[in-house]
């Protein structure tokens, strides 16, 4: 039976080149995010280049829901092998750290941090019992570099950082891999890149390249290969 990868937050960007990238290696793609036309959409695209993929429509900000979606996910493909989360989306914006407020960060942490935790927890006894499993998480460079301006998303996912590093150890020798893209770079193709291009070149916040997210997608197909990191950061040079 062919391997099946659930890509989380699925979209026109980073998404639907993971699920190509992955697909070209044989494996079938689960692709979850909360418009149900769009991921129609892609699953056509991807049908058309010889993928197969299933859309299943989800508010990932309810991690309540999780358990019932993987297992709808199963009870679809049988299994899931590997995990693709990555869900930002124009809704999400940063917040200066001095306009910081508790309601802004409970907002963010259910989708960044609460949503992936219910993940794993989902689909570890599965990946346990097979002795073989991968999580890979995309997440932006506040995550691990702070920068003025730039807060807000940055404290809930650098919690998720830190969850992800602790984890990658616990299942050292277990055969399941968890691994985190830390980009500092805007993405080609995606739908929220010309909003959040105007909010990172205003005049006193930071500038950012853009990136094709074919290169993203190469990134997290040799960390799912290779096994030999944590964290992969794009540009490396941020490392």
């Amino acid at each position: 039976m062919s391997k099946v990868i659930a890509v989380f937050g699925a979209g026109t960007g980073l998404g639907v080149s993971v699920a190509r990238r992955f697909g070209r290696e044989g494996f079938r793609v689960a692709l979850v995010a909360r418009r149900k036309d769009r991921l129609d959409s892609l699953v056509r695209v991807l049908a058309n280049e010889g993928i197969e993929a299933v859309a299943f429509s989800a508010d990932l900000c309810e991690p309540t829901e999780v358990p019932a979606l993987v297992e709808a996910i199963r009870d679809r493909y049988g299994r899931i092998d590997v995990v693709e989360y990555g869900p930002i989306s124009g809704a999400q914006s940063f917040t200066p750290a001095t306009n910081l407020d508790a309601a802004t960060l409970q907002g963010l942490i259910p989708l960044l941090l609460l949503t992936p935790v219910e993940l794993v927890r989902a689909v570890l006894p599965e990946w346990t019992e097979r002795g073989e499993g991968a999580f890979l998480l995309a997440q932006g460079i506040s995550a691990a570099k702070p920068m003025p301006h730039l807060s807000g998303l940055g404290p809930v996912m650098a919690a998720a950082r830190n969850y992800l590093y602790s984890l990658n150890a616990e299942l050292e020798g277990a055969g399941i891999y968890v691994g985190a893209l830390t980009i500092g770079s805007l993405i080609a193709r995606s739908e929220v890149t010309a909003a959040a291009q105007a909010a990172f070149e205003s005049a006193d916040g930071p500038q950012f390249p853009v990136v094709d997210p074919d290169d993203l997608a190469e990134h997290y197909w040799n960390m799912y290969i290779m096994r030999d990191r944590v964290e992969q950061f794009h540009p490396e040079l941020l490392a």
